[in-house]
């Protein structure tokens, strides 16, 4: 079984965040960049098939060099080889259609993304690639199992969970419960080696076109001081609750 694992290059959480170019543009100085949380679950799950099922596991990134430590990461933790499409990314689609071309080329039969980055948080990609590559899609996958081509996913819905039965070639959009926190692997010094002798290959992109763009960005408001209001001055209190929280 052959697994293609997208991963997203994205700032890790505790970063300060600011932008540049009267905020239309991301500031990158200072950041520290991780691999996306959505989709470490599903490279954890990925390893699970190599180790378990002998599948062969590569990783793919649409972005440009940067982007390149966070995928020798992902060849630390266990991956067999990984891919860099040779191009920033622009929007859902683009990014889409860059990794269908490297499906199809590799002829993958699981592909694993993460339902969502943690940095745009647009959700679009694995639905998105699904369709331009005809598999079957699974969103919101918290559990996985594959027997020859025949899968057993499950997913999460509102109140509850779903079980379904599909087959290969499959998308999914994975998520925690794939595996647990606890499961993730961190890379030790003999994985950080032999990640350096793994194949990392730049790929030419196809420069599919964006359909969207970002026009300025914008902060949430900083929260205010706490009010604090005695215990005895109800009024007070509904006053603040109605005309400043409104939240009555």
């Amino acid at each position: 079984m052959k697994i293609l694992v997208c991963i997203s290059h994205v700032p890790d959480t505790t970063s300060k965040i600011n932008f540049t170019d009267n905020d239309t543009k991301f500031d990158t100085n200072g950041v520290q960049f991780v691999i996306n949380p959505n989709d470490e679950f599903g490279l954890t799950r990925a390893m699970w098939f190599k180790e378990k099922q002998g599948a062969n596991v590569t990783v793919v990134n649409v972005g440009t060099a940067e982007t390149e430590p966070t995928l020798r990461k992902a060849l630390a933790i266990g991956a067999d080889a990984a891919i860099r499409v040779n191009t920033a990314a622009k929007d859902g689609i683009s990014v889409a259609k860059e990794i269908a071309k490297i499906v199809e080329k590799g002829a993958y039969d699981l592909v694993i993304a993460g339902r969502e980055s943690i940095d745009y948080n647009g959700g679009m990609v694995p639905g998105m690639l699904a369709g331009l590559t005809k598999a079957n899609f699974v969103n919101n996958c918290i559990g996985l199992d594959i027997d020859g081509t025949t899968v057993t996913a499950i997913r999460e819905i509102d109140g509850g969970k779903e079980t379904l039965s599909t087959q290969l070639p499959l998308v999914i959009g994975g998520q925690k419960g794939l595996v647990e926190e606890s499961d993730l692997r961190i890379p030790n010094m003999r994985g950080i080696m032999m990640a350096r002798k793994k194949p990392l290959t730049v790929a030419e992109p196809t420069n599919a076109d964006a359909h969207t763009a970002a026009v300025s960005f914008e902060k949430p408001e900083e929260k205010g001081a706490v009010k604090l209001v005695s215990a005895d001055n109800i009024d007070e209190l509904i006053n603040l609750l109605h005309n400043e929280a409104k939240v009555i």
